[in-house]
């Protein structure tokens, strides 16, 4: 039985969704839930969840039923389904009521595979009576983070979703969560009543993004523009801002500097979100200015950055709004400046909110270990990792601190003394308790538990107040110190913390930034130009998409594009074996899709290379390194060797040239591309434990790209 569930859950992989292969723990997840068994799934943004459910729901009898906060994007998913040849609809309130009436009458004539329904009508006598009527093949609920209060989404009307298990015991349900911290989760095994279900946890890494943060200089606005156009130029982005006002000051700036910028927030008419929220969908190299009101159900791939002028509230919401970037898995940037008055808006903003007590506390500690996310010294994957339970056994070397490491000072001796205050007042307090106890304040509270006699009382006078508190968010973030996020915020020790007790380590932390910006971050690379044939093929994918009203990325997205020019298949039988082109896409696409790549052929093959690449290239061959080049020309080193990839595929360059590889680590490397063959670098880079850095494997892969063109 299971090799005859896992050969038809294979053939829909192929045949609907025109993938080869199942990724991370998806082959487990489809066969437990097909089998008829509860599941809940935590899993990274772009990691494949929606075939987690999809793919049952097209094996097992009856209608899928899957429950999605948001109405943009159940209409994505529901669309992409449409254009896989899959029976699939949503009910919502954006239908009016005959068209609410005509999706009810195909559920109960059996003719939807899948139906998405927000969580609110779900719980409505009406909707649980029409389930009641007809075979429901499971139940998939999505953003199941939304459950719960310690989330940063919660949901009251989640919380009715414990009705599904009462009213259909023996349906199986599938939760699926791409942010949930360990209390999160628990919150979802209780309200969602899964105490039984099998736990899939793939991690929460996102290999792909590469994370910057700094200090606001207060030249964040060209500071953005400069990270735009050295390593953005012409790619869709979504840039974050704190207040309706910022965000059209920011757009309207940027649109006077050339680029294609567009604000949105909720005070903006309803017709001019919606107007923008098209364009920037269906259009190239637009860029959305926006409050966190954007990109809720936004499922476009090829957002190449998302950049923050203004301090997320949490590690959640950072994670998830930095997650909106590359969701096809290339690589992609996640930039943030922040400063102080963030801060001191974002507490504003908690005190004077109608939350109770200890919501507002909840609050406080995220945005106390954001702000411990943003001043730590080591990895920042690692700690955002271990924020979710998460573990990275060594430095990411794709983030700032890996790339430039920041000033640091020996904060042994500090932290002892943090540290050892936690210890001596029972570990029961908070950071402002602590700091109080540090710096000798003999208020009444210290007074009344006694620890005015403690002997960390009043010998943290070296420090000020605000350092002593960064201090203490950066031994929460690094793991020495946590915090009881389900009591009153309590300071915990961890074992961690013992080896700097004792002096057996020299603990060395960020140095605060005064006045000199830091270093550029290096940007990810991305996939080189590809010349006339890769402009061709996005032309012929618009004019596609615009016939249907559709996203472009519904019809293919960029890694299929880009596998498309690389491996130039000559007939059907090829084009159908290129990732993300199924039976349906093949029989509508395939004949145009063929004809567009033989047009372009050779001249997809002429040495074509853009003036800026063949600037780098020519400075290489002169013998100045990779840095010296990037310093010359005021660009990022990555932007170099995105340069020095497209010129090694036109031929312009040697793959020699550019870097020098071990024959054996080349074979290796070369060998992970056959494997992986069009799936992009970052299951490349999976399967090499993140040794190689994307800039090597963009250059290998055009070297692989020359060899089968010449």
């Amino acid at each position: 039985m299971h090799g005859e569930s896992h050969s038809a859950a294979l053939e829909v992989l192929r045949d609907v969704f025109g993938f080869e292969h199942f990724r991370g723990p998806q082959q487990a997840i489809v066969e437990h839930v097909s089998a008829g068994g509860d599941a809940l799934v935590l899993m990274p943004t772009g990691g494949g969840k929606s075939l987690c459910y999809q793919i049952p729901a097209l094996l097992r009898a009856g209608t899928a039923i899957v429950v999605s906060p948001l109405i943009a994007l159940m209409q994505d998913q529901v669309a992409a389904l449409v254009q896989n040849g899959v029976r699939a609809a949503y009910l919502n309130s954006s239908l009016d009521f005959q068209g609410a009436m005509a999706v009810e009458n195909q559920l109960r004539a059996g003719e939807l595979d899948l139906l998405y329904v927000a969580p609110e009508r779900l719980a409505t006598p009406r909707m649980q009576a029409l389930l009641e009527q007809v075979p429901i093949a499971l139940f998939a609920i999505d953003e199941a983070h939304c459950v719960s209060q310690w989330g940063h989404d919660f949901r009251p009307e989640y919380r009715q979703l414990s009705q599904l298990h009462e009213r259909f015991p023996d349906v199986p349900r599938i939760a699926l969560t791409a942010t949930a911290d360990v209390p999160t989760r628990g919150d979802i095994i209780e309200h969602l009543q899964l105490q039984n279900a099998a736990l899939f946890n793939n991690g929460f890494d996102r290999p792909n993004i590469r994370y910057h943060i700094a200090e606001n200089q207060g030249n964040t606005r060209e500071a953005l523009l400069r990270f735009i156009r050295d390593n953005h130029h012409n790619e869709a982005g979504i840039v974050y801002c704190l207040s309706r006002k910022k965000v059209e000051e920011t757009a309207e700036w940027l649109t006077r500097q050339g680029l294609t910028a567009l604000p949105y927030h909720a005070g903006l008419p309803p017709e001019q979100r919606q107007h923008h929220q098209s364009r920037f969908l269906r259009e190239d190299g637009v860029i959305v200015v926006a409050t966190i009101a954007f990109g809720m159900g936004i499922d476009k791939p090829d957002v190449r950055f998302v950049a923050h002028l203004n301090l997320p509230k949490s590690i959640e919401a950072y994670y998830q709004e930095t997650g909106r970037a590359g969701r096809d898995g290339l690589p992609s940037d996640a930039w943030m400046a922040y400063g102080l008055q963030d801060v001191i808006t974002l507490r504003q903003m908690q005190e004077g909110s109608v939350a109770s007590d200890q919501q507002k506390r909840i609050e406080q500690q995220k945005l106390d270990a954001m702000l411990g996310l943003c001043e730590i010294i080591s990895c920042r994957r690692q700690a955002l990792l271990r924020y979710f339970g998460d573990t990275l056994d060594h430095p990411c070397g794709n983030c700032d601190n890996c790339l430039t490491p920041p000033q640091t000072w020996d904060a042994t001796v500090a932290a002892q003394k943090a540290l050892s205050c936690v210890y001596r007042t029972e570990q029961r307090f908070g950071v402002t308790y602590l700091v109080d106890v540090l710096l000798g304040k003999s208020n009444e509270r210290i007074t009344r538990f006694g620890h005015d006699r403690v002997s960390t009382f009043g010998i943290g006078n070296e420090l000020s107040a605000n350092e002593w508190k960064a201090l203490y968010r950066q031994l929460i973030a690094s793991g020495f110190l946590s915090v009881d996020m389900e009591g009153h915020g309590g300071i915990h020790l961890t074992q961690e913390a013992k080896p700097v007790l004792r002096g057996e380590i020299t603990l060395t932390l960020r140095k605060p930034v005064k006045a000199a910006a830091r270093r550029r971050s290096k940007s990810a690379p991305i996939a080189p130009g590809h010349g006339p044939l890769w402009e061709a093929l996005r032309s012929h994918r618009k004019a596609l998409a615009d016939e249907q009203s559709v996203p472009a990325y519904i019809i293919f997205n960029d890694a299929t594009l880009a596998e498309l020019v690389e491996r130039r298949p000559e007939n059907l039988a090829a084009l159908g074996g290129i990732t993300g082109i199924g039976a349906r896409k093949l029989e509508d696409y395939g004949e145009e899709i063929l004809q567009v790549i033989d047009r372009h052929r050779e001249s997809a093959r002429a040495p074509i290379i853009g003036d800026s690449a063949r600037e780098s290239a020519e400075l290489l061959r002169q013998g100045l390194s990779i840095n010296a080049i990037a310093q010359n020309r005021g660009i990022t080193a990555n932007t170099v060797y995105r340069h020095l990839a497209e010129a090694i595929e036109v031929g312009v360059l040697e793959l020699n040239e550019a870097i020098t590889l071990a024959p054996s680590e080349l074979e290796r490397i070369q060998g992970a591309f056959h494997t992986y063959a069009g799936q992009g670098l970052k299951p490349v880079h999976d399967a090499l434990d993140g040794r190689v850095d994307y800039s090597v494997l963009a250059c290998v892969r055009a070297s692989m790209s020359a060899a089968r063109s010449s």
